[in-house]
């Protein structure tokens, strides 16, 4: 037997009767589905409840005053009303703009910070690519950049006294940005950091794509100056839709680069002047996509049923079981199995698991192996480095010398993963295996991805 009884709350009878009726192409198809941090799976309820909508209405691209757009303008303002509820935020305090996916909604904030030479970002070094590509902006406007550290288990370590002393240093308007949960360990860190940095004088900016999922988020509680999250990351449909959840006055002081269709009051040619909207609007480029916004009704609706905290409940649950299942597996000769990156326990860490396998001697098997085979048992995990550097830098031990050189040496020669294996050398990780639970898994999903992994036993 690979694992331990299931919890009472991977056994509901609720979260049962729903996949059978909602996500019965799972069973159908043999597929066990362990990926939800890459993209959630809709409910086939989503699907109907959104095709009835298109088929008895008519909508129309909002800028305007006839009846199809007003109708699609009462539906982005229904779908910014829920998405406040979501998160417990105060339409008084908070505005949602609409974007394409989690990326945009941080590109947002970046392009448009008032960044300076004298200001400062601080990022998680654990940020998502798209977190850290704000740097760039910062760096083109002369500020400084600088990384909270990882301890060995890729938490953030011992991060007040070092926001602090970076914040003495740097009198200008300055960011601080950090995942709620990363999407590499599985770490949900402090969000008490929302307001201690506040308190530092850092705008905050809460990346919430991995957290928002399986975890309830109340910014009356945690009033993070910027929130961004991307739908199909929480309901699975539609994909294209995401939001910037942010406050009204660190909003104000964004200052946008550019203007577009949709964002300004009036622009003139012949004049060379143009006026940015004093609303939400203006970080909205271009027409919204009304069609599938109108579709984040039926997503809000299937969360409300089942309920933000039995969805905790039972992710957790089939969370736990697969922690210990995986991380007791060994060899016959009693070597461990998995290399497990992050923590041990379930203290403070979410529905993901990244790890490697190991060979009897303690080399790793590689990653592309482990996915041909999870693709051959139909067990959807995902390999990589997740678009997460640091955390993988610092889960896999690089030296930060040879990795800078590698990197160098191949930036223009073609840079692919084999080849910057091959330049590191010896038997570092340059990948993992990670699975991730959410709504629609059951236990006997979690037993086929322990199984896979035991396959490697010797």
């Amino acid at each position: 037997m690979l694992t331990a009884p299931a919890p009472a709350a991977a056994r509901d009878p609720f979260m049962h009767e729903l996949r059978a009726r909602e996500f019965a192409r799972l069973d159908r198809d043999g597929l066990a589905y362990l990926d939800y941090t890459g993209s959630a799976l809709y409910a086939e309820r989503q699907l109907r409840e959104h095709h009835a909508l298109l088929a008895s209405s008519v909508f129309a691209n909002p800028h305007s005053e006839n009846a199809p757009s007003r109708a699609s303008s009462e539906i982005i303002a229904a779908a910014r009303a829920a998405v406040l509820r979501l998160f417990d935020a105060s339409s008084r305090d908070y505005v949602v703009a609409f974007t394409a996916n989690t990326s945009a909604a941080v590109k947002l904030v970046g392009e448009s910070f008032p960044f300076s030479s004298g200001s400062l970002l601080a990022l998680s070094t654990d940020n998502h690519n798209s977190v850290i590509g704000m740097r760039e902006f910062a760096r083109r406007a002369g500020a400084t950049v600088a990384y909270l550290p990882l301890d060995d288990d890729l938490r953030l370590d011992d991060p007040a006294p070092r926001l602090a002393e970076l914040r003495a240093r740097h009198g200008g308007d300055s960011l601080f940005a950090f995942p709620a949960q990363s999407n590499f360990s599985g770490v949900k860190h402090p969000l008490e950091l929302v307001t201690l940095a506040q308190r530092l004088g850092f705008r905050v900016l809460l990346d919430a794509a991995a957290f928002a999922p399986s975890n309830p988020l109340s910014l009356a509680r945690h009033p993070a100056d910027f929130v961004t999250v991307s739908f199909y990351k929480i309901f699975g449909y539609p994909t294209g839709v995401g939001a910037l959840v942010a406050r009204r006055d660190a909003l104000a002081a964004l200052r946008r680069p550019w203007f577009a269709g949709g964002t300004i009051d009036f622009a003139s040619v012949q004049n060379d002047m143009f006026r940015l909207r004093d609303t939400v609007e203006a970080f909205e480029d271009g027409t919204p996509d009304f069609l599938s916004i109108a579709a984040l009704s039926s997503g809000f609706a299937l969360y409300a049923d089942v309920g933000i905290d039995r969805i905790t409940r039972h992710v957790g649950a089939h969370t736990a079981v697969a922690l210990q299942g995986l991380t007791s597996l060994t060899h016959r000769d009693g070597s461990p199995l998995v290399r497990l990156y992050g923590p041990s326990t379930m203290d403070a860490r979410g529905a993901t698991l990244t790890f490697n396998v190991l060979q009897r001697d303690g080399r790793i098997v590689p990653y592309t192996a482990v996915e041909a085979r999870a693709s051959d048992a139909r067990v959807a995990v995902r390999c990589g480095c997740f678009c997460n550097p640091g955390a993988s830098e610092r889960a896999f031990g690089f030296d930060p010398v040879r990795a800078g050189e590698c990197m160098t040496a191949l930036r223009d020669a073609g840079f692919t993963i084999d080849r910057f294996a091959e330049c590191l050398g010896g038997d570092t990780a340059v990948g993992a295996v990670r699975v991730s639970m959410g709504l629609a898994n059951n236990a006997r999903d979690v037993e086929r991805a322990i199984e896979l992994v035991a396959s490697f036993g010797a």
